[in-house]
Formats: C-alpha cells, sequence, structure tokens
C-alpha cells in the first residue's frame, strides 16, 4: 500500500508497510498513479501524450528499483513480527487522578470542570502509593515506567504529589526501575516553591492555556466566570523558562469558536514557547463549540499554514514545535507501539481518588470500564484483554488506511463515545489525523529537499 500527496512542486510518496518516504518527480508521481497495476505498455500509452515516452520508460525503472528495495510496494510485515505474535501486556504508565476537583470552569471540560461527574475529591497518598506498587508489580521486566498526575487540577493536592514521588523514587531504587513522572496544570497555582520542586522532579510537564486572550477567556475561565488568560500567563511563562532543556509543552484546545487555531499556535510562538499543542475538541454534536465534518476543509488549510510557519520560523527566535508535526520516519516507535498506540487499557490505566481503574481518564466514572481497583490489587482480565486486542488488525477501518502504522487505531475513548465501540474509530478525528501526519511527513520531505540541494 502507498499514498500520495503534494505540496507546492514536491511530490511525496509514503509507503505505507516500509515507512519509507520518497520525494519524487512529477512523472514518477503520475506513472504510480497506474503501475505496477498495469503494465509497462498501458502506462506509457497512458501518459505518452503527457510525458517523453524514454522519461516514462526510465521512471518506471526507478520503482522497480525501488520495489526491489523493498521500500516500495512492500508486503505487510508487522503481523507476523515476533514481537507482536508473542506480545505480553504489562503496565507502564498510569495516570493517577490525584485531585477530582479544580479551580477553574472550562466550558469544553470532558472532566465535568474537575469532578468527572462523582464527588470532588483528593487522592491521599496512601493511595497514591499503592498505586505505584501495583505498577511496579504488573510492569514485568519493563524498567521505564510513567506516572502522570492528573485532574481536575494537580497542584491543588500538591503535597501528596510530594509523598507520592518521594516514595516512587525509594522503590524504583530497590527493584531497578525508572520511574518518570509528569504533571498537567492550569497554572493557576503555580508559584516559586512548586515550581522548583516541578522542575526538579518532573520529567515532563504540561501547561494548560488555549491562545490569544480572547481564545482562553471564552472557555477557560475562574469559577466566578472571568477569564484566567492574564492568571496564568507570567506563571506559566517562568515555568517554561525554568525548564531550559527539559520537556515541557504549552497545551491548548481549538473548538469552532476558533477554527483559525494556528493564529493560536503562532502566539503562543511569539511569548516564547518553543513546544507547543494545539488539539482539537471532542464534543458530542449538539454542542456549538463543537466541531463538524463541513469544517474540515479550514481546518485543513489551517494545518497546511502551520507546516509553512513552522519551516519559515525554524532559524528564527520565532521558531516553535508543533506536538502533532511530530513524527518518527524512521521505523519507530516500536512495533507494539505502532500497532496499538497509547495501550489504553492494557499497557496504560488510570487511578481514581478511590483507587479504581479504567483504561485511561476519558472512561474514568463509566462503571462499565472500572477494571479493578489499586487498594484491592484487582484486575479485570477479561476487560484488559478486550483493550489489548484493539490494534489496528482488528479494526476494520483501520486495515484499509495508509496512516495505521502512526495514529495506531487512534483513540479508544473517542471510538467510543461517537460509536460506542472501541474498535470502530471516530470519523472526524481520522481525518484531522491524517491530515496533520501529511504536513509532519512534507515537513521533513521539504527539509530533505533543501539538504540536498545545499
Amino acid at each position: 500500500m502507498i499514498h500520495k500527496f503534494h505540496s507546492e512542486d514536491t511530490y511525496v510518496v509514503l509507503d505505507v508497510n516500509s515507512g519509507a518516504v520518497h520525494v519524487m518527480d512529477k512523472i514518477a508521481y503520475d506513472v504510480l498513479d497506474h503501475y505496477p497495476h498495469k503494465n509497462k505498455e498501458e502506462v506509457s500509452r497512458i501518459l505518452g501524450s503527457k510525458y517523453d515516452l524514454n522519461e516514462v520508460t526510465e521512471a518506471i525503472g526507478e520503482i522497480e528499483l525501488l520495489m526491489k528495495e523493498g521500500i516500495l510496494y512492500r508486503e505487510e510485515r508487522y503481523i507476523t513480527h515476533e514481537n507482536f505474535v508473542n506480545k505480553k501486556p504489562v503496565v507502564k504508565a498510569l495516570c493517577l487522578h490525584i485531585a477530582h476537583d479544580c479551580n477553574i470552569r472550562c466550558q469544553y471540560c470532558f472532566a465535568s470542570q474537575g469532578d468527572f461527574k462523582g464527588e470532588r475529591t483528593m487522592m491521599t497518598a496512601d493511595t497514591g502509593k499503592k498505586a505505584i506498587d501495583f505498577l511496579l508489580e504488573n510492569s514485568g521486566s519493563r524498567k521505564n515506567l510513567e506516572v502522570d498526575f492528573f485532574g481536575g487540577e494537580p497542584l491543588m493536592n500538591m503535597d501528596s504529589i510530594k509523598e507520592i514521588v518521594s516514595y516512587g523514587r525509594e522503590k524504583e531504587k530497590e527493584l531497578n526501575k525508572n520511574i518518570r513522572f509528569t504533571l498537567t496544570t492550569n497554572g493557576v497555582l503555580l508559584n516559586d516553591e512548586n515550581m522548583k520542586y516541578i522542575n526538579e522532579e518532573m520529567h515532563n510537564i504540561v501547561l494548560s492555556i488555549d491562545g490569544r486572550p480572547e481564545t482562553n477567556d471564552k472557555m477557560r475561565y475562574t469559577i466566578n466566570g472571568d477569564g484566567t488568560y492574564e492568571i496564568i500567563l507570567p506563571k506559566i511563562k517562568k515555568m517554561a523558562e525554568l525548564r531550559k532543556d527539559k520537556h515541557y509543552y504549552v497545551r491548548g484546545t481549538f473548538t469552532r469558536h476558533n477554527k483559525d487555531f494556528a493564529e493560536d499556535v503562532l502566539h503562543l510562538a511569539d511569548l516564547g514557547f518553543e513546544n507547543v499543542s494545539v488539539e482539537p475538541v471532542v464534543a458530542e454534536p449538539h454542542h456549538d463549540y463543537a466541531i463538524k465534518e463541513e469544517d474540515l476543509p479550514f481546518i485543513f488549510e489551517q494545518y497546511d499554514y502551520l507546516a509553512d510557519q513552522l519551516l519559515k520560523r525554524r532559524n528564527t527566535d520565532k521558531k516553535f514545535n508543533f506536538f502533532h508535526f511530530n513524527i518518527d520516519l524512521n521505523q519507530g516507535p516500536c512495533v507494539i507501539k505502532r500497532l496499538l498506540g497509547c495501550g489504553a487499557g492494557a499497557e496504560y490505566l488510570a487511578v481514581t481518588p478511590e483507587g479504581e481503574l479504567y483504561p485511561c481518564h476519558q472512561f474514568v466514572g463509566n462503571e462499565d470500564f472500572r477494571v479493578g481497583n489499586v487498594l484491592e490489587d484487582t484486575l479485570d482480565t477479561s476487560l484488559y484483554s478486550h483493550f489489548s486486542d484493539a490494534h489496528v488488525y482488528n479494526k476494520e477501518k483501520c486495515n484499509e488506511c495508509w496512516a495505521k502504522f502512526y495514529c495506531s487505531g487512534g483513540c479508544h475513548a473517542n471510538a467510543y463515545n461517537f460509536n460506542k465501540d472501541i474498535y470502530k474509530p471516530y470519523d472526524i478525528g481520522c481525518e484531522m489525523e491524517k491530515k496533520r501526519i501529511e504536513c509532519a511527513i512534507m515537513i521533513q520531505a521539504k527539509l530533505s529537499e533543501e539538504e540536498n540541494n545545499d
């Protein structure tokens, strides 16, 4: 399987099964509309009025060479890969819901403004320690593990975070493991003390802001209804500056109210944030801010514009990285990651303040998906297996999709929320993901062209 697309005079062909990306001239690009499905004579007859026949023959020869090398029209290989055939899912990451409460009210919040449609509660340090024990006990031989402090707003429960991290540091040494802690915050409670702690202890931090003041304040406001932009901006700027060469992202959400979200990304870049992620809202169609299918052409133009701006700014003081344009063209991540994605429900689980286990943070509160409890050291292996088997080969739509090894089948929660089946991907999300992948590949293709021309 191949996928062809172009931008201006750059013509790209992706070989899906090998992951090879080819920048081709227009003749070879057009030949692939017909060859190898048609024989050489037919292709020459079809393209003979458009190109010199010798050039067509030469292009076919180049294509045949790529096929012989196994980097064009390569046969499927992952389905028989030893790592996939013999996969034994282990828990490698936990999302700790350290706070089921929040100090701001975001209109689009899937977590019901922090309480996940339940009581406003905090995770105790003891429950967090039990979660660490559960992770270590179920991680098999895997050394590198991840724990994300999530909410609500995690900084509302900072004392428990410190205790849990301290406990994790002790246990990882005993068992020769490495726990990478991360934290997601709206920034309101950031101060010098907790910023110093976060910078020292957190492998990554996600700082929430939606972009321009009017964009952010329309959807993210205080309990009293005031905007949050002016409150959080100086704090998250300081936090980002402290990170220096450490991992961080400013993360926003775009909705139907700001379909021109590229301007929000560039606004954040202009403020000095180099690592930016602005993601599409996922909401039921009746919401006025929900993205609709008719919005996609404009949204695609925004992604193209962002890709162009990323290239133009890359050697300036306004350079930025856009999270969704960061993809590995060298056959990473690992085979299992390509087929299973985030691993929700199998390799990745969410833990509530009460110790309950769910496939991920977006399933929390849906009792049909409660898979266990760290306080009881229980795990529903039948549901666990259901998620473990939700890979691209078991999703009919994914099997025929060129993007399957990059999106890994999409988000299980979105699939369930829209189609009531984790095996049926969310269509609008799929289309945006494919566009982002095209942009990411095109960026690399154009950079490669520039290097070859230097």
